[in-house]
């Protein structure tokens, strides 16, 4: 059956990046995109996101992208295959260890920001990815990244962003004018335009006003008829 005919939703924000109010969000969304350290968060936060998800019964997934805490991990880098499929290991495995211990599982991967656009087009990159990742489902765009992952029998999620302007199949460059919508009505109405076409849906927990936007976004999907589930 489709997201469609079974009115079933997922709500995910990306948690642990030390830019917004991870507790307000985790009492709204019904996945965690958590930042594994390599373009922010620490253990400490990483733990705190995990409890409170275990807690309240988020889904947690591991929100891996380049090395690069000073750009956000939004900055474009090439790095070696290798290279990228070691630090992808590296951060499912520090997270699915403290997730662990906390009593919940890494249920999902999604790259973040740069990486995320990248892999949509590099399957070499997109292949360091997967083989950094065991055999976790992905969530994201279509692009190489999920082509890849389903031929190798992995489960893929289709992702939207209801915060972000479309340029056709492609999220608007956060550089040109209207990159990110910033009024509720905007953002609730490309939600519902959204669901059933994608599995999931996405709000920046950097964005101004994240909190709001999101209890927005869940108050419309379930006043719609929408059943938010996680991943």
């Amino acid at each position: 059956m489709t997201a469609e005919s079974e009115r079933v939703v997922d709500l995910n924000a990306d948690l642990g990046e030390e830019v917004t109010d991870d507790e307000a969000l985790l009492g709204l969304v019904t996945s965690a995109n958590v930042a594994c350290g390599y373009h922010a968060g620490s253990p400490a936060i990483m733990r705190a996101v995990c409890a409170t998800a275990a807690a309240r019964g988020v889904s947690v997934g591991a929100q891996v992208s380049y090395a690069d805490r000073a750009g956000f991990g939004r900055l474009p880098l090439d790095v070696p295959a290798d290279v990228l499929r070691e630090q992808v290991a590296d951060q499912v495995g520090t997270l699915s260890e403290i997730a662990s211990s906390e009593g919940v599982a890494v249920r999902y991967l999604k790259p973040h920001g740069a990486l995320y656009h990248r892999v949509r087009d590099d399957e070499e990159q997109a292949s360091a990815v997967l083989a950094g990742s065991g055999t976790l489902p992905v969530l994201g765009m279509p692009g190489a990244l999920l082509t890849l992952a389903a031929a190798a029998g992995r489960e893929v999620i289709g992702e939207g962003f209801p915060d972000r302007a479309y340029d056709g199949d492609r999220l608007r460059p956060r550089d040109r004018p209207g990159a990110v919508l910033t009024e509720d009505d905007a953002i609730v109405a490309q939600a519902l335009a959204l669901a059933g076409s994608v599995r999931s849906l996405c709000l920046h927990g950097d964005t101004p006003g994240a909190v709001a936007h999101t209890r927005a976004v869940r108050t419309a999907l379930e006043g719609a008829g929408w059943t938010l589930v996680g991943l």
